[in-house]
């Protein structure tokens, strides 16, 4: 929280004395950037301990898991103001230490990195695209120094910076200290940008959109239209942009074949990346990214889960509350294209189902609240394991969890009274915990509510859909806005497991016909019914010759073993959404109140 605050004023402090305050300083070069690899430098004076201790993070800011950022990093050397070699020793995976120096200390060392997402770094010929903690190493004690960072761009490759951090001279840029320097991802590349004015009460704020791809200016030009209009639609949503620190903010677009699809949102900008061109469907499909990335900018940038203040770069933040920061963030992502008429209103309803139905559905509610998933975080979120896990069973993803929640609120908070609803919600938070920068828990976000519907309204919602795993009237409170709820698929089968070639691919869902047979992981199909299946035959059309509640005689393989049993059939209990087509005037206006559209049917 301190931290936050005093970005703005470490900044106007700095802009006046030119860096009074010893600086930690760093540069970069890619002269190899064929091999993925940077040189980087660093040289930390004035320094205090006899021994100075370098690490290298193992998360990211906007990240929930931990990542061995550590392991991309060699040849290691370091020497003293006098350019005498030191020596330096490993006291754990992540640290480097050096001692009898002389107040000075000058590191090199190598970083290969090939991964362009929001969590690491990628270095090769088309860009230089560096996640900060993937990136540098920082020194423990020294963390509240300014830093200030230069970018030896590749001028043969008409390399040029797009990054949140201040920019200084000859591609030299600071940062006010080490947490806005880990939250300030850099993409150095031959990009365009665009840039327009938002009026934000007497001030005025600059919007960049950096874009590294192989498209052409008039398919950005096309595309930067449609980001104009989903910031400024969510800025209907809070009333106003935050108070950005430099005045501006900047997405840091990579539309190429060798990234990885990716969002990460920051204080003062947004990393989106795909391997999908502006060309070939992207103006469509990533611009979901760029809302949902955006509206971070106000929930968990400055609406702030107090568990993830301070951030650590030693071990992951355990969160209770990102089923609200990234789920209700989910739920405003499509909500916000439909407003600003991106999308249609049919195809903002139907994909209503797909959340819904997989929240509904899944047995791992009655073993975890949205609080509890959202401690699963460390272990989902880009996080890896060899060992395998029973998430079809026992996880549910914060992000669909909340924004199917945040559905019910909104239409729950409509329906208490007409002059309600999320936005104004939002607008109280932003008010109360996040314009200030007051981090809050959940049980600040309760006491917000309170204060906006009122103490039965707040205590019913959050007790049975936050602290217990109850799932919100959606058939009643859709209805309120002429959306049908409804099971339309119960002819089709449902087996509770995926099947591919006739193997079971996944664990089979808790309650599903595949459970109930005992199937497991890896089993493999031979007959059923007396059917034996042979390697012409198709998935499809075989299992189109049953029906829902039909019980036949199933030989399987397990472990080169043939072995029986008894399989029936379930039918689809899936609800699909869809717009009602003639409504009365009253539900017309509630529909109209919510997706705040124009006709774009």
């Amino acid at each position: 929280m301190k931290n936050r605050i005093l970005i703005v004023l470490l900044t106007v402090f700095l802009s006046f004395t030119g860096f009074s305050q010893t600086s930690n300083e760093y540069s970069i070069s890619f002269d190899k950037a064929e091999q993925h690899e940077a040189q980087i430098t660093a040289v930390f004076s004035n320094l205090e301990n006899k021994m100075l201790q370098l690490r290298m993070s193992r998360t990211s800011p906007g990240r929930y898991a931990v990542h061995e950022f550590a392991k991309n990093v060699y040849n290691v050397k370091a020497v003293d103001s006098k350019g005498t070699a030191l020596s330096v020793t490993r006291s754990d995976p992540h640290q480097w230490n050096i001692v009898s120096h002389d107040g000075t200390v000058k590191v090199t060392y190598t970083l290969f990195g090939n991964r362009g997402d929001g969590t690491y770094s990628q270095i090769d010929e088309t860009h230089a695209h560096l996640n900060i903690p993937a990136t540098f190493m920082y020194a423990l004690d020294y963390e509240h120094r300014p830093i200030k960072v230069k970018f030896d761009v590749r001028k043969d490759l008409k390399w040029k910076v797009a990054t949140q951090l201040k920019g200084l001279d000859n591609n030299t840029f600071y940062a006010p200290n080490l947490d806005y320097f880990m939250d300030s991802p850099t993409e150095i590349s031959n990009h365009s940008v665009r840039s327009f004015m938002v009026q934000n009460g007497s001030k005025e704020l600059k919007i960049n959109f950096a874009l590294h791809h192989n498209g052409t200016e008039a398919e950005l030009d096309t595309y930067f239209e449609k980001v104009k209009k989903v910031v400024l639609e969510q800025q209907k949503v809070f009333g106003e942009l935050p108070d950005y620190d430099f005045g501006e903010y900047t997405f840091l677009a990579c539309y190429i074949p060798n990234a990885s699809g990716d969002g990460m949102e920051h204080r003062n900008s947004t990393i989106v990346t795909s391997t999908r061109s502006l060309a070939a469907g992207g103006m469509e499909r990533n611009i979901g990214t760029v809302s949902h990335e955006f509206f971070h900018c106000w929930n968990v940038e400055r609406i702030r889960p107090q568990t993830l203040e301070p951030f650590d770069y030693t071990d992951a933040n355990m969160s209770g509350e990102l089923w609200f920061a990234e789920g209700f963030t989910s739920y405003y992502t499509n909500l916000i294209l439909c407003r600003a008429g991106l999308m249609t209103e049919k195809k903002y309803v139907e994909g209503l189902s797909g959340g819904i139905n997989y929240v509904w559905n899944s047995p791992a509610r009655k073993y975890f609240n949205p609080i509890e998933m959202s401690y699963q975080a460390p272990f989902v979120d880009a996080a890896t394991s060899v060992d395998p896990v029973n998430r079809e069973n026992t996880f549910i993803s914060y992000y669909t969890y909340g924004s199917v929640l945040g559905l019910a609120l909104d239409l729950s908070l409509r329906d208490l009274d007409a002059d309600k609803n999320l936005d104004d919600f939002m607008k109280l938070l932003w008010k109360t915990h996040g314009s200030n920068e007051i981090p809050y828990t959940v049980r600040d976000l309760q006491n917000v509510l309170t204060n906006y519907a009122g103490a039965s309204f707040a205590t019913d919602f959050f007790s049975n859909y936050i602290f217990e795993s109850k799932m919100p009237a959606y058939k009643t409170l859709l209805a309120t806005v002429g959306v049908n709820f409804e099971q339309t698929m119960t002819n089709q089968l449902d087996l509770g497991v995926r099947i591919r070639n006739f193997k079971v691919a996944s664990n089979p869902t808790e309650g599903s016909a595949a459970y109930n047979a005992g199937l497991a992981i890896d089993d493999e199909f031979i007959s059923m019914d007396g059917m034996v299946i042979d390697s012409e035959t198709k998935d499809a059309t075989y299992f189109g010759q049953f029906q829902p509640n039909q019980t036949v005689k199933l030989i399987y393989k397990r472990l080169g073993k043939q072995k029986e049993t008894t399989f029936t059939f379930n039918s689809n209990k899936d609800y699909s959404t869809n717009l009602q087509e003639k409504v009365s005037n009253k539900v017309q206006e509630n529909r109209k109140k919510w997706l705040g559209t124009k006709n774009n049917k």
